[in-house]
């Protein structure tokens, strides 16, 4: 029952659009009430109804280590003992950095911002400044925030312009942003040999997670990359949702590729609002102090959110990724056992420490796929699974996470409230 949440959503409705500060959280694809959580701990969320539910949203990917984590909660109450905003350079700031930079390949410098929004803006500025051009390429299904230039949906045809997807939008910003398909290198160099000399970047999430969770083809990433040195592009890989999750270097270091900037987000705040970008050292040195390109935030790199994200990437050793990918590969094979046991048109694709489920018996390699998905059916899972206390993204087009406090026992438990509810579902 959900009735207090039921009760906080009309309430909420009236000073908050849809009752909510952000669109995925009210439910709109699902259906239903979102439950209101007066608290976490851990895997489990506790609603306002007093429900509990096993996380697998983690706060939409930084909760790796859980929910108020002991560690991280007392460095963060000692940080807000000595102050919660400075406006002013900590050291703070130094040792997230250095942290960062020594696990990346191809990150020389860093410049913290507030959001992954942020981080992705500015990535896509810089290179535009560095660069003399104007255009972009992002893939059908990658996001990187809400900032105007990404918020472009592909038209028909190959060299089709983008068109804005959102009023708001001008057309005028849309004329600079190419749409690709994710793992199809053709329709990037057909962009690229159509506006020669006039693509500043191309932008991609290395693993898809805004449209469910789709890997690289092999080679894909490999293949970006030799097009941009070919074509003089600079090549921004979003980590904002995959570093510090799927590896200890991040989807860059998983996959062996090496980007000219990066953005990072969600896992390096852990969990505060903070996010960062940063790359090769002669791009970095065009922002403002060192170069032309102007970027600011009262806020980057607040003492807390770095406090936060510093401790996090303190407790991801190498050993604590190889407990991930254990316990994500037994999530996925208990999956596909269920899945191959009653014969379910369903896909299932992981990539360290996220994964997906569909309900499509085809293959999932791009944002098209997933179009082809049962969404009533995902729907029905996803509602059959919060009824039994499995809290899962309220969308196909969503990732799952996991995270060091989901033990073989809890991973077991959701996989028999699985198994339950399609039963259920593909027996209607």
């Amino acid at each position: 029952m959900l009735e207090k949440s039921q009760q906080l959503l009309q309430r909420a409705s009236q000073s908050m659009p849809g009752g909510v500060n952000s669109p995925v959280r009210a439910f709109t694809s699902v259906g239903g009430t979102p439950p209101f959580i007066e608290r976490a701990e851990g895997v489990y969320l506790y609603d306002a109804d007093g429900n509990r539910y096993i996380d697998y949203v983690l706060t939409w990917g930084p909760a790796i280590i859980g929910h108020a984590h002991p560690e991280v909660v007392e460095a963060c109450q000692a940080a807000m003992a000595r102050g919660s905003s400075f406006g002013a350079p900590t050291e703070l700031e130094i040792e997230l950095a250095e942290t960062m930079i020594a696990r990346v390949p191809g990150l020389d410098v860093v410049r913290m911002v507030n959001s992954g929004t942020e981080a992705c803006m500015s990535a896509i500025r810089l290179a535009r400044g560095a660069t003399g051009r104007d255009k972009f390429i992002k893939f059908a299904g990658c996001y990187h925030g809400h900032s105007d230039s990404f918020l472009i949906a592909a038209g028909s045809g190959a060299l089709t312009l983008g068109t804005p997807n959102s009023p708001g939008v001008t057309e005028g910003t849309a004329r600079d942003t190419l749409v690709a398909q994710f793992n199809d290198l053709a329709s990037v160099e057909t962009l690229l040999d159509g506006f020669p000399d006039q693509v500043a970047a191309i932008i991609l999430e290395p693993i898809c997670g805004n449209t469910g969770c789709i890997p690289p083809d092999p080679g894909f990433l490999q293949g970006l990359r030799a097009l941009c040195d070919k074509h003089g592009t600079v090549l921004i890989i979003d980590e904002v949702m995959t570093g510090f999750r799927v590896g200890y270097g991040g989807a860059a270091a998983r996959f062996g590729v090496t980007a000219d900037l990066y953005t990072f987000g969600k896992v390096v705040g852990g969990g505060f609002p903070l996010a960062a970008y940063g790359g090769r050292e002669d791009l970095m040195r065009h922002i403002a102090p060192d170069g032309p390109v102007y970027q600011a935030g009262t806020l980057s790199g607040n003492p807390i959110a770095v406090t936060a994200g510093l401790k996090t990437l303190q407790l991801l050793t190498p050993e604590v990724y190889e407990q991930l990918e254990a316990t994500s590969e037994r999530l996925g094979t208990g999956m596909q056992a269920i899945i191959d046991k009653h014969g379910y048109p369903m896909t299932q694709t992981r990539a360290g420490a996220m994964f997906g489920v569909f309900f499509t018996d085809k293959p999932v390699h791009t944002h098209q796929d997933v179009l082809g998905c049962d969404l009533e059916r995902f729907n029905a899972f996803f509602h059959g699974m919060l009824k039994r206390g499995v809290y899962l993204a309220p969308s196909q087009f969503e990732a799952g996470f996991l995270s060091t406090h989901h033990t073989d026992a809890i991973i077991d438990e959701t996989l028999e409230h699985a198994e339950a509810v399609l039963a259920t579902i593909f027996a209607e």
